[in-house]
């Protein structure tokens, strides 16, 4: 399962520190940060819980950039 999702992050190199710390997250197969369309598109490890999985991929990225957001509305 795929999702895209709205994010704020100030500069690319940001968005690129997001998009590694992403991809560590258990669940997530692949991880996409566009810093110009400041989206970010997952795609889920099958029988991964979405909701979980963001939730997790929200607490990494924090860690790396304590001032990105990632909206999962």
């Amino acid at each position: 399962m795929k999702k895209t999702y709205r994010i704020e992050v100030d500069c690319a190199n940001c968005a690129l520190k997001m998009e590694e710390a992403a991809k560590k997250v258990d669940g997530v197969q692949e991880a996409a940060v566009s810093f110009m369309a400041q989206k970010m598109k997952v795609e889920f490890a099958e029988g991964a819980d979405a909701e979980s999985v963001m939730q997790a991929v929200r607490k990494a990225c924090k860690k790396v950039e304590s001032d990105c957001e990632i909206y999962l509305d």
